[in-house]
């Protein structure tokens, strides 16, 4: 709850009646103001007080939300309120919802979990709409983790631990919630985690209402079996070099790739651990060897393309960007990569125009501000 500014006041009669012609619409007169229970009102931001007078049900509204989501009054003022909510917004849970997407889609992450944990206050744990609304927050985390992780974030490491804790609270009460367990793992496979992402689909499967879910499901196990993406000697390369012991790791995933020499994640793995150890023409090999092996998406090709420019090979790292950018068009990584690519080749026109879209897409980029401003 936001430090004083909540205050806490009686109904005014003024309201009173426009709340009772409500409550006889869509609650057919169920519920009835309580005078010895005062309601929470949310100051404005920048203001100090409020007039009595310009009292509002927004005002109202938004007072028991903060105050429902703290959980810090009277269980049964919170019941209360929790009714009193109902009757000032009978669709709160769509209308509300449909804003904390929009506010997601247009990066605002934080309004939108914001909206997402006031809501969750008004069910009980266990609910199907509680439930649900976990999920879209645990979906938010994800999106907001994907972005900070595109665009080369230093807090991207931190996002995308809070998307793993949300998605692990969805899936600890039994029975599972279906879509949390079908969400949380294509969570965990996109982010290697490939022993949890089997673990949920299994799990999945068990209950699986849906056939087209259910077949997905089960072709990403069969996938993850076939490759021998749970082998321990992956998993621990993979914890390891995410750890900053790429050193350590280069001994886990050559054991990997002497026994899966056609799995492309292994190779992968191998070069990420080569470019951090600055092994560039190294890392270069295994990057390739990733694409003909099948890893030929933008991540490969963009880690390709930084060995590549490591060692002096221009125009192959321009191949590569260039061919990640087509199938990624807004990564930040890659377009910024373009514009150091382009620098080091002494395009300098080309260079600015390229972080200045990177700019355009994530106004806070150090790389860009740094070559701009200096």
């Amino acid at each position: 709850m936001k430090e004083n500014r909540i205050v806490f006041l009686p109904v005014p009669e003024s309201l009173r009646g426009q709340l009772a012609e409500d409550n006889e619409s869509h609650n057919g007169g169920g519920f009835s103001i309580n005078p010895d229970i005062p309601v929470p009102v949310e100051i404005p931001e920048g203001r100090e007080k409020i007039n009595f007078e310009e009292l509002s049900w927004e005002m109202i509204l938004s007072g028991m939300l903060r105050v429902i989501e703290a959980g810090e009054e009277k269980q049964e003022w919170i019941e209360y309120y929790r009714n009193f909510v109902f009757v000032l917004r009978p669709g709160i849970l769509g209308e509300f919802t449909e804003a904390a997407i929009l506010k997601a889609r247009n990066g605002d992450f934080d309004m939108a979990l914001e909206i997402l944990d006031a809501l969750r206050g008004l069910f009980p744990a266990g609910c199907r709409p509680y439930a649900i609304l976990g999920l879209n927050r645990a979906l938010v985390l994800e999106e907001r983790a994907a972005q900070f992780l595109r665009h080369g974030k230093k807090e991207a490491a931190q996002a995308v631990s809070a998307a793993e804790a949300a998605y692990g609270d969805l899936l600890e009460p039994e029975p599972p919630f279906e879509d949390a367990l079908f969400n949380g793992g294509y969570f965990f496979l996109s982010q290697k985690n490939f022993q949890r992402a089997a673990e949920c689909f299994s799990r999945y499967i068990e209950i699986a209402q849906d056939e087209d879910k259910r077949k997905q499901a089960e072709d990403i196990i069969r996938e993850i079996r076939d490759c021998g993406l749970e082998d321990e000697s992956f998993r621990e390369a993979y914890e390891l070099i995410q750890q900053g012991r790429a050193e350590e790791g280069l001994g886990s995933i050559h054991d990997f790739l002497e026994r899966r020499p056609l799995v492309w994640n292994g190779w992968f793995v191998l070069g990420w651990a080569l470019r951090l150890l600055g092994r560039w023409a190294d890392g270069a090999a295994a990057f390739r060897k990733a694409v003909e092996t099948g890893g030929g998406n933008s991540d490969t090709r963009n880690e390709l393309a930084i060995c590549l420019m490591e060692t002096g090979d221009y125009s192959g790292a321009r191949r590569e960007l260039e061919t990640a950018l087509g199938e990624d068009p807004e990564n930040v990584k890659i377009i910024s990569n373009l514009g150091i690519l382009a620098m080091k080749s002494g395009r300098e026109n080309e260079a600015a125009a390229f972080f200045r879209t990177v700019l355009d897409l994530d106004s806070d980029d150090p790389v860009a501000k740094k070559y701009l401003e200096g």
